[in-house]
């Protein structure tokens, strides 16, 4: 029997890739879509844009592939269509951790599945995939949790993820708050603002000490490729002694000794929030 799937933001930017994805892979794909860009985007790939009433009724899994702020709203507006034992499939852990899913329904399946994206270090060996940062061509892994439902239920959950995001590695099946240690903790509270101020020093190197950027730009790169591939095991770790010093003393300088508090629930959750109520910092 085909899986019926309604899609709701369908012709958005992440929800077109996911759609097509879903389509290929020969699901029965309801494509709910509201907005004209995204009608249209669908349109030329030839599949067709429903209404919310028309494509959410009867469907065994939902995927949200909405704005973090609108899910709850969302998933609300649709509980009164959604019959008990269907999945709700969220593409980010923010709403589920903020609790912003409908709690009066714990009949439907709570799902919460995001793509890691393709790795630094791979193995591609086709142009397209090795120049695919975001996923869809080259491969990548994927992390996913059942929050709320039967345990049979995880194999659909991870079934439809493995089909949205492929190809696929790995899956890692982790809980909610550990989905949400990783992304917005380990993603964009750790890796984030220390990519963001790499960027700020390349052009601080340009603004104060006047070393053209390219130059900068080339040299951070490359060492960046170096040193990532020896710190995280890709390669033998072989750094000076001196240069271990200067990191220590580094360190000092530009990372902030409470840093791992970025990864504590707590932290998580407020950031949650932020993303969700827009509360916060």
């Amino acid at each position: 029997m085909t899986i019926s799937v309604a899609l709701l933001g369908a012709g958005g930017k992440m929800g077109f890739r996911v759609t097509r994805k879903l389509v290929e892979a020969g699901y029965d794909v309801r494509a709910v879509e509201i907005g004209a860009p995204g009608k249209a985007r669908l349109a030329e790939a030839g599949i067709d844009a429903v209404a919310i009433e028309e494509g959410v009724p009867g469907a065994r899994v939902v995927v949200m592939a909405l704005p973090d702020n609108m899910i709850g709203d969302v998933a609300r507006q649709i509980s009164p269509m959604l019959a008990a034992g269907t999945m709700l499939l969220v593409l980010d852990a923010a709403a589920p951790y903020a609790g912003d899913l409908p709690k009066d329904r714990p009949d439907l399946t709570y799902f919460v599945g995001h793509p890691c994206h393709p790795p630094l270090f791979n193995d591609e060996t086709d142009w397209d995939a090795r120049r695919d940062y975001h996923g869809g061509i080259a491969r990548q892994s994927i992390v996913c949790a059942l929050t709320q439902g039967p345990e049979e239920d995880y194999a659909l959950g991870e079934e439809i993820c493995r089909a949205m995001w492929s190809p696929i590695i790995d899956c890692h099946r982790v809980t909610l708050e550990q989905l949400a240690i990783l992304e917005p903790g380990l993603s964009e509270m750790v890796a984030m603002p220390f990519v963001d101020t790499m960027v700020e020093a390349v052009e601080e190197c340009e603004r104060r000490y006047g070393i053209p950027r390219k130059a900068a730009l080339d040299f951070l790169i490359g060492h960046l490729n170096v040193e990532i591939a020896m710190w995280f095991g890709y390669s033998p770790k072989v750094p000076s002694d001196a240069a271990l010093r200067l990191m220590r003393f580094a360190k000092g300088v530009v990372v902030k000794e409470d840093w791992r508090e970025a990864l504590s629930p707590d932290k998580v959750k407020e950031a949650a929030e932020l993303i969700v109520y827009g509360k916060g910092a």
